[in-house]
């Protein structure tokens, strides 16, 4: 493909509250076995687009250990390759990332450097499959400056949260305004990008100048009436982690068999780093119902309508329903937990209870492990 990959991965949401204290978004697991990256790194893979550069900051050890083999994305080639870029002091700058638009300038050399056309920009905690070929050709066909990915969605009650685009009858962008109280479209943007190279070049070193350091503020809505911007609507499923109810409610869609088949039986397949552990095991007794079990579990009790992540054990006459369990989870015997959402490597103590009421619930307990 014609195109090198970019993938902003270093943000942080105060909105996911207790669960992005240890792990960047884009490292927050999801569907048992993947993380939120995988989604957009498989995309890149997919696409051909062989040369992809990951922007991280914010709690950024976890997602760098999963980046750190490129083979599971088949990004391991002689031409190409993944690039993780983390802030860095260096004789010009002492600054961490302050924005979109600043972390690609502090890593600007990573553009000069490539020869490709154009750039894919997507940011790392978007559950969708896409083929940006097909958005790259739009963008060619429409002679346009920038092209934005977006769909068009019901969020009468959470317009705070997206950018908000309206489109004139060509799918020209004629407004965009970046999280408003109240939104005059229902069409969102989905954080995925397509520009030239050279371009994209220029209008960073123009933010930088100027002091500028938001991708969609400074160059997005800036240069809208200015630049020719256009909207390509997406009309598969996509999900945006950015809060509590979106990471739980985006889990819980993968229990749905039309979504869980269009991710892993549909072609192009979704990749990830594998771990080297046992299939679940279900020991007598036990009762599973509409539920993901993530490999190196061992389960005893009832689950229901819940996602297991990996290496969990769940005791004897336990109940889970409507749940989230993240890795490395021990689950003390006779043990109910209900609409939660269950932090990795707790140890739940043998009858506990857990219920969310009206919302969900984070667990979080540091209890020492094997001590029931």
């Amino acid at each position: 493909m014609r195109a090198i990959g970019l993938i902003l991965a270093g943000g942080n949401s105060f909105r996911m509250k207790e669960l992005s204290q240890k792990r960047a978004i884009a490292a927050m697991p999801v569907a048992g076995s993947y993380r939120a990256i995988d989604f957009a790194l498989s995309n890149m893979s997919n696409s051909h687009i062989a040369k992809v550069g990951v922007l991280t900051q914010y709690n950024a050890r976890s997602l760098n250990e999963h980046l750190s083999s490129s083979k599971w994305w088949d990004f391991g080639r002689k031409q190409g390759g993944l690039f993780v870029f983390t802030p860095t002091v260096t004789v010009e700058n002492n600054f961490w990332f302050r924005g979109t638009a600043d972390a690609i300038y502090q890593n600007l050399s990573f553009l000069k450097n490539s020869h490709e056309p154009y750039v894919v920009i997507a940011s790392g905690d978007g559950i969708y499959k896409m083929d940006y070929n097909k958005v790259l050709e739009y963008h060619i066909d429409k002679k346009a400056d920038i092209t934005v990915v977006c769909k068009s969605e019901d969020i009468s009650d959470d317009s705070e949260r997206y950018g908000i685009m309206r489109l004139d009858k060509d799918n020209r962008v004629e407004e965009f305004e970046e999280k408003p109280v109240v939104a005059k479209s229902n069409i969102i943007s989905c954080g995925i990008y397509v520009i030239r190279r050279r371009q994209l070049i220029e209008l960073i070193e123009k933010c930088a100048e100027e002091d500028r350091f938001d991708f969609v503020r400074d160059i997005l809505i800036r240069y809208k009436n200015i630049k020719r911007i256009y909207g390509y609507k997406l009309d598969t499923y996509w999900s945006n982690i950015a809060s509590v109810e979106d990471y739980y409610r985006t889990n819980m869609d993968f229990l749905k068999p039309e979504v869980r088949d269009y991710f892993f039986k549909t072609y192009p397949d979704v990749y990830s780093k594998i771990d080297d552990l046992p299939p679940a095991k279900y020991n007598v007794g036990t009762s599973v119902k509409n539920s993901l079990i993530a490999s190196g579990s061992i389960i005893n009790g009832t689950v229901e309508d819940s996602v297991i992540f990996k290496k969990v054990f769940v005791g004897n006459n336990c109940v889970i329903k409507n749940s989230i369990i993240l890795n490395d989870v021990y689950i003390g015997d006779n043990t109910y937990i209900e609409n939660c959402i269950v932090e990795s490597r707790d140890t739940i103590r043998a009858n506990s209870y857990y219920k969310g009421e009206g919302e969900i619930k984070i667990v979080l307990e540091k209890n020492e492990r094997y001590v029931f």
